[in-house]
């Protein structure tokens, strides 16, 4: 199947998927705990038997069965090195079974966090998909891929990537998101659906942790930015366990009851992912009958989009102050930092200017004694646990511009792409591989048109190169060339015609360089502000300046009311109505910050910055501060509010992890001292474990640090582990209490074999239990306490011990 004929089908009717395959397995005989791939290899009738029934139950596409067939899944078994030959006859395997169907090869997660959020290097991510992904390519047996079940945008766009540097064939992209809406990571579904329809994907949606009536909400929140099917693959309910079984809300009447939902929220492809068995299907598909699906075209366009924010940019909305200070361009100070590899003032700039009110951060490293390339790599990783505000990547380096683009997990903008030769024929290529919106310079290789009419012309040849990957007019802002009126008074004058030309004639964005008007005359600031009112008045949609220059923010919050971006006058009265103007400011360098060492610390960890937290602990140890003092009345407290933030969706798990790494590697730095002190005791004992036929772990990592950083003294024992393993150890270190996690619905009763044999060895101390699959009915079936999620782990443990 090509990726046209893909859309062509999607587009002319509702394409059903399959259901769940890992319960259907166990039902035929597949025991917990082993390798699911390789346990199909040896019982291959299993899977053909659950293939068939879902294509007799109506299923158009079929997930061949390598859903964890990367290595390092694969690894967890002693299997990476069977990597290729496991997926090939994985893949054949499902030809067989159906080959009336679409086989679509599944492509999971590895299991482990990927930079910037954790270790797992990204371009090592995509290496490892890519092993995968060439061995299903070579086995001839797959007509697109399905990507699935992911947490993090940024290891979704690792899978995908690889995909794309591999193959042509379509690729499905469904993302796993919590009852609040956003992923574990917090990625809101907005930016995970416009990041990855600008790197490729042919559909994108979502599967598994929520039920139908959820689900459906999720896919109409997307639908109005969706230039691509959308794809919907709910669970049957919440699982319970009944009678030693888990069981899930929704039959299957039920659940094909919920189809006229997620077709008219927009789905184009619907399935079932936990507890929906072929009757589920079967009923769904007898259900959405011949119902169309609605049409593909995105009302809203021109997104840019960071993990957890997206920004539009377009005349009926705000205006975008692109802030311009991550720039070395006359900035003695952030040029030594970086000659020097450090990201302080980076990191402060785009703390400053988000707070200042930025729509977008221009990070930009044209400066000689350094690798360019090297530096915007890492600083985009280090901005991206810095803020949510979506970045413009600005370069004309092309290794730099890949760089930047590679490893940024949104959509960014883009600056800038000209007529000159060298842009168009190897960096537009570039911004377009990963889907970046475009800023255009209208400008050749001769210079800069000196008429707006001309500039306009050189813009329409930039627009048909552009046009050619597949950009509309809603992905590109046009550049309006600002000089300096000191050299050539008319320069502003042509801009301005320009800039309305662009709205008129064009219908494109606009975008200027702001303080470039103004440059070599005094008071400028004054001039600034006049031309920005000017140019609002013109169209002008967004500029790249100081958001803390004097008047800036006012001029803008003013024009978006007269222009009617800001109907309501909400935003002009909440910055106005209650309060005086804020004190013009010169964007200079920020004030020392005086506040006493123990606050800046608290706030560090608070952040989650590890170096600055550290360096502050060095001059309070160098001080002779109280190593308990600093336990308990700064990081304790600041783990703590973490958590309250975590838990009021203030903070997602990617500052929870940054917040807690900074607190362990303080405790690290103190633990000698504490011990010295004799104030290092051990604090209650906490038995942790993922249960029996389950290999995943990494919410269980999440709760092992988070209870080590309240002082307890964890003994993980891993995943998999058996139930005497887990009690037998509780008894030998005088456990307080038990933690135990599953996130799968087969492996869910494993926690009532542990705990019915904690009670039959006199065993009586609280046991905890969470994961995706789990909640809190379940928990009281069995007499546990329920987790909801790490943060809730430590504050129920904290109270049962009454800590």
């Amino acid at each position: 199947m090509t990726r046209s004929e893909f859309k062509t089908l999607a587009i002319q009717r509702i394409l059903r998927l399959d259901g769940a395959t890992g319960t259907e397995l166990a039902k035929r005989g597949m025991p917990p705990g082993v390798c699911p791939e390789a346990w199909i290899l040896d019982n291959p009738d299993a899977i053909i038997d659950v293939q068939r029934c879902y294509a007799a139950a109506g299923s158009d596409i079929v997930y061949a069965p390598t859903f964890g067939g990367n290595p390092l899944k694969l690894a967890e078994f002693g299997l990476a090195d069977r990597t290729e030959e496991i997926n090939r006859e994985l893949a054949r395997l499902s030809r067989r079974a159906v080959p009336d169907k679409f086989v679509f090869a599944d492509i999971a997660p590895t299991g482990q966090l990927i930079e910037p959020y954790g270790e797992l290097a990204f371009d090592e991510a995509v290496e490892i998909y890519k092993r995968q992904i060439r061995a299903l390519l070579e086995s001839g047996g797959i007509d697109g891929f399905a990507i699935e079940t992911m947490m993090d945008l940024q290891e979704a766009r690792a899978a995908l990537i690889a995909v794309r540097e591999l193959s042509e064939l379509p690729a499905l992209v469904t993302l796993t998101f919590e009852p609040g809406g956003r992923t574990l990571t917090g990625v809101h579904p907005v930016s995970a659906l416009v990041t990855l329809q600008g790197l490729g994907a042919d559909a994108f949606g979502c599967n598994c942790s929520t039920g139908p009536e959820a689900m459906a909400g999720i896919i109409r929140s997307v639908k109005p930015y969706a230039k691509i099917p959308l794809a919907a693959k709910p669970n049957a309910g919440m699982p319970h366990l009944v009678d030693g079984e888990t069981r899930f809300d929704l039959g299957p009447e039920a659940f094909a009851a919920s189809a006229a939902a997620l077709v008219g929220a927009g789905a184009s492809l619907i399935g079932g992912c936990c507890g929906t068995t072929p009757e589920h299907i079967r009923l769904l598909s007898e259900a959405i009958g011949n119902s169309r699906p609605r049409p593909v075209s995105a009302e809203k366009r021109g997104i840019v989009a960071s993990p957890g924010r997206f920004r539009r940019i377009a005349a009926d909305e705000p205006f975008a102050l692109i802030g311009e200070r991550i720039n070395p361009t006359g900035k003695k100070a952030l040029q030594a930092e970086l000659r020097a590899g450090c990201l302080d003032l980076v990191r402060q700039f785009a703390r400053e200017q988000s707070a200042q009110g930025a729509a977008l951060l221009d990070v930009n490293f044209g400066l000689s004694g350094i690798d360019e390339a090297a530096t915007m790599r890492r600083a985009v990783g280090e901005l991206v646990l810095t803020t949510d505000t979506p970045l413009c990547i600005d370069s004309t380096n092309p290794e730099a511009v890949e760089a930047g683009l590679r490893i940024y997990p949104g959509r960014a903008l883009f600056n800038s792409i000209s007529l000159e030769e060298e842009r168009i024929d190897t960096i537009l290529p570039i911004a377009a591989k990963y889907g970046a919106m475009l800023v255009l310079l209208p400008l050749t290789e001769e210079g800069i048109p000196a008429t707006a009419a001309d500039r306009l012309s050189v813009l329409g040849r930039i627009v048909e190169h552009a046009r050619k990957y597949g950009y509309t007019s809603a992905d590109f802002v046009a550049d309006a060339l600002i000089m300096t009126i000191s050299a050539n008074p008319e320069a502003a004058g042509v801009s301005l015609d320009f800039i309305e030309k662009c709205r008129r004639e064009a219908g494109i964005n606009t975008i200027c360089g702001l303080s470039n008007v103004s440059f070599g005359l005094p008071n400028r600031a004054v001039v600034n502000q006049t031309f920005l009112g000017m140019a609002l008045g013109r169209g002008l949609t967004s500029a790249i300046a100081n958001p803390a220059a004097p008047g800036i923010m006012d001029t803008i919050a003013a024009g978006d009311a007269l222009g009617c971006r800001d109907r309501r006058l909400e935003r002009f009265l909440e910055r106005f109505g209650n309060q005086p103007a804020a004190p013009a400011g010169g964007g200079g360098p920020a004030e020392q910050d005086v506040r006493p060492p123990e606050e800046r610390m608290f706030d560090a960890v608070l952040r989650g910055r590890q170096e600055t937290a550290l360096k502050l602990l060095d001059e309070l140890i160098a001080a002779n501060a109280d190593p308990g003092a600093i336990v308990n009345r700064i990081l304790i407290p600041a783990i703590t509010e973490v958590g309250e933030r975590f838990e009021r969706k203030e903070y997602f798990l990617p500052q929870l992890m940054q917040s807690a790494a900074a607190m362990q590697k303080a405790m690290e730095k103190l633990e000698p001292l504490l011990r010295k002190e004799g104030g290092g005791s051990d604090g209650p004992v906490f038995v942790l474990a993922t249960v029996k036929g389950d290999i995943h772990d990494i919410g269980k990592n999440i709760v092992s640090l988070l209870f080590r950083n309240h002082n307890f003294r964890v003994i993980d024992l891993g995943k998999d582990v058996p139930a005497e393993t887990i009690i037998d150890t509780a008894v030998r270190e005088k456990a307080a209490l038990i933690g135990l996690s599953a996130l799968m619905t087969t492996t869910m009763p494993q926690m009532k074999v542990v705990i019915d044999l904690a009670r039959e060895r006199g065993l009586d101390i609280p046991i905890l239990v969470g994961g995706a699959a789990v909640d809190e009915a379940f928990a009281e079936s069995i007499g546990a306490v329920y987790g909801a999620d790490a943060m809730a782990a430590v504050r129920n443990a904290s109270k049962l011990l009454g800590l």
